[in-house]
């Protein structure tokens, strides 16, 4: 009795915060259990079982995983698959030319025989997961080193996945959840065929810019749209003339009978990475030192290479990718700073540690087992405090060159040529790796942008890393250049291999070991990364693997503190179901944001001497004539508009679908004032941004004269 009473009592001292209204991105195999009587209520017209199945097709089949870094959906039975334009950014880019300029100007296939191969892209569809707790847990104990449990893990991971490939059919991972609480497998079917179908001009597809990403009010035409194609016999396969249109198991609707304020929504796609369990150490590292470094490093790569895409349309071209991808967290790391600055996360983080150290101290039971884990967090993210700067500069400096890592990238060559046991095959199949990677690399190198951008970061990074925790190398600047890492950086790219083509597949018909380890780039990362490993990874290793065994019990103790909760686990690029409304909000005060845009707005945003503002002539033709079709609503074309559907990055492309699963927009960004959502859900502010599916439609038939495309897809009202 006396025990029952302690317990009771721990339960009462402390819960954590009642789940916010629409937070959450949940595991679509739970959703029965979790979530389908709430969403229900809510308004959602189908059953768990139609939204994941196993046995049956269901809305799950029409989700993918697109790359890995962003989510698309089928929305035809031939495989046509819709996502965002900076979602397929890269590959438009690869495929465009100065003379043929799509990235620029746009492309519509008018019949499938022009559709474009889109390289490297993949798309990856959820066959089905599975619970693996119990499995993997089997192998573990509480007695094991975080090393051992690390392998003993591997071990059954690797076994699961043998087991479920089907000898290789399949694609399957094992990620943990719950800071490594519980263990969930995916199988997926994974298709390499890709080929672009449609993108609106990037006036369209990125109107707005820098200056309005994450911004709301928005106007962006974010899409693009790709087809997936299977061989005959209908498996997945290499590119091939003989490869047909990819037969789907099921598609979505398109919805244009528009919205209201308050109709429900839901999300599906693959959300990349949350921290909403992180404590007041991780909260403070980032605020005050990670993100801060990441946006000084940015701002100074951004300005560099911009001086050299405004001069140049080849470069432009070239680094637009790059450009896209720096500049999009570059931003997000200074709002995410900001909403926990006025969240007053840190204190919030805090607050629940002080309740969770009262929780842990009331039996003795508890204080064995987690009354220390506040304490040993804390000391833990002190002490990675002090390699956070060298930590971060080198993934933003070291790693935000492309001559760099693109030369360590032939270490394991090096290690091939070291060993003379290596037999000539493996040597062979490195040497041919490396010659297409240097394919690929060179596409969007240019040597000039890249030599000013390496001296500025390696400036910097000589600048503000501890002394001690720098490589012998900026030591050997400052003394034989007298600190000018400008003259340094001209002769490293004067000398290097790594600095032109030619160059390079020179060296790999006739790879030359001492060559390698002469060549300045490739001896000057080389000996970043051996100066690295043991004054900053070891320590940092060492101390990450404190703070996951107690993120582990940390995050087991809130669960228990509550086990009426229902806790959902962190974004890590697997499936996730988020459910919401369309909504306005007020950013601050006397400022009310509507929950739509039209084309209204674009017209007075537009601004043709600005590259971020720019209206194509025929959408201005269009709108004088207010051509908007069966797209428009009240004689207005819609826009955009705003749900409180809880997403953040990889969810980019998913589909925002009303109560019946019909397709009522695209899901493509987050707004400024709730960035700090990654860490900190803002019930307030949190919004997801969409582009509504009437000016997708409009911008597909009307503006790009692409009618055969929306004549394949099912529209409904």
């Amino acid at each position: 009795m006396k025990r029952i009473l302690s317990c009771l009592l721990a339960s009462l001292l402390i819960a954590p915060p009642i789940m916010k209204a629409d937070e959450g991105m949940w595991l679509p195999l739970l959703i029965k259990r979790l979530n389908e009587a709430d969403m229900q209520k809510e308004g959602l017209k189908l059953t768990a079982e139609e939204i994941y199945s196993v046995n049956n097709a269901s809305m799950k089949d029409a989700i993918i995983s697109l790359g890995g870094f962003c989510t698309a959906e089928l929305v035809s039975p031939d495989g046509l698959m819709l996502t965002n334009h900076h979602c397929g950014f890269d590959a438009v880019a690869s495929l465009s030319t100065v003379d043929n300029d799509i990235l620029t100007n746009g492309f519509f296939a008018k019949n499938r025989d022009q559709e474009k191969a889109a390289e490297g892209l993949i798309a990856s569809f959820l066959v089905r997961m599975e619970d693996v707790t119990e499995k993997v847990k089997s192998q573990l104990n509480d007695t094991m080193s975080e090393d051992a449990r690390t392998l003993a893990i591997a071990g059954i991971t690797k076994k699961l996945k043998e087991e479920n490939s089907e000898g290789g059919t399949y694609k399957v991972d094992v990620k943990s959840f719950f800071k490594g609480n519980e263990f969930y497998l995916f199988v997926y079917e994974v298709f390499k065929d890709i080929r672009l179908v449609g993108v609106p001009p990037s006036a369209v597809g990125k109107f707005g810019g820098d200056t309005d990403n994450w911004m709301w009010p928005r106007h962006t035409g974010d899409f693009s749209m790709f087809r997936i194609y299977m061989s005959p016999e209908g498996k997945p396969a290499e590119y091939s003339k003989t490869n047909v249109p990819y037969k789907s198991k099921y598609f979505l609707p398109i919805n244009i009978g528009g919205i209201k304020k308050d109709d429900f929504t839901m999300i599906m796609g693959y959300p990349g990475t949350t921290d909403r369990y992180l404590t007041s150490g991780g909260v403070d590292l980032a605020v005050n030192l990670t993100s801060p470094a990441i946006v000084k490093l940015r701002t100074k790569k951004l300005a560099l290479m911009k001086e050299d895409m405004d001069a140049s349309d080849a470069i432009r071209l070239m680094y637009a990718a790059n450009n896209a991808k720096t500049s999009n967290y570059w931003k997000y790391f200074i709002g995410q700073t900001k909403g926990l600055k006025r969240m007053h996360t840190a204190d919030q983080k805090r607050e629940i540690e002080a309740k969770f150290d009262q929780w842990a101290g009331s039996s003795p039971e508890l204080k064995k087992k987690f009354g220390n884990v506040v304490a040993y967090l804390k000391k833990s993210y002190d002490d990675m405090s002090k390699y956070a700067i060298a930590r971060t500069y080198l993934q933003e400096a070291i790693y935000g060159t492309q001559i760099l890592p693109y030369a360590y990238s032939f270490q394991n060559l090096e290690q091939l040529l070291t060993n003379k046991d290596t037999k000539p095959e493996d040597l062979k199949k490195a040497v041919d790796a490396l010659k297409h990677a240097a394919e690929d690399h060179f596409k969007e190198f240019n040597a000039p942008t890249d030599q000013k951008i390496t001296a500025a970061l390696l400036q910097l990074y000589s600048t503000d890393v501890p002394k001690e925790q720098q490589a012998p190398l900026f030591t050997m600047i400052h003394n034989k250049y007298k600190g000018n890492f400008m003259e340094y950086a001209e002769e490293l790219f004067e000398h290097s291999m790594f600095a032109g083509k030619e160059k390079t597949e020179a060296f790999l018909k006739d790879p030359s070991l001492k060559k390698l380890q002469k060549d300045m780039a490739y001896s000057a990362v080389k000996g970043i990364f051996d100066h690295y490993v043991p004054t900053v990874r070891n320590n940092v290793r060492a101390i990450q693997a404190r703070i996951d065994k107690n993120m582990r019990l940390f995050v087991e103790g809130l669960r228990l503190m509550d086990s009426q909760k229902k806790f959902y686990p962190d974004a890590n690029s697997t499936m996730r179901l988020s459910y919401g409304k369309v909504a306005d909000y007020e950013p601050m005060d006397g400022v009310h944001y509507n929950y739509y845009t039209t084309i209204e707005g674009i017209m007075e945003k537009m601004d043709n001497s600005n590259d971020d503002f720019i209206v194509p002539d025929k959408m201005v033709e269009l709108y004088k004539k207010k051509d908007y079709g069966r797209y428009a609503s009240n004689g207005i074309l819609p826009v955009c508009f705003l749900t409180t559907n809880d997403l953040t990055g990889g969810a980019s492309g998913s589909p925002v679908m009303n109560a019946k699963g019909e397709v009522i927009g695209l899901a493509f960004d987050g707004n400024w004032e709730a960035m700090s959502g990654d860490i900190d859900y803002d019930e307030t502010y949190k919004r997801a941004i969409c582009m509504d599916a009437r000016y997708l439609l409009w911008c597909i038939e009307k503006l790009m004269g692409a009618k055969n495309i929306v004549d394949e897809m099912k529209v409904v009202y």
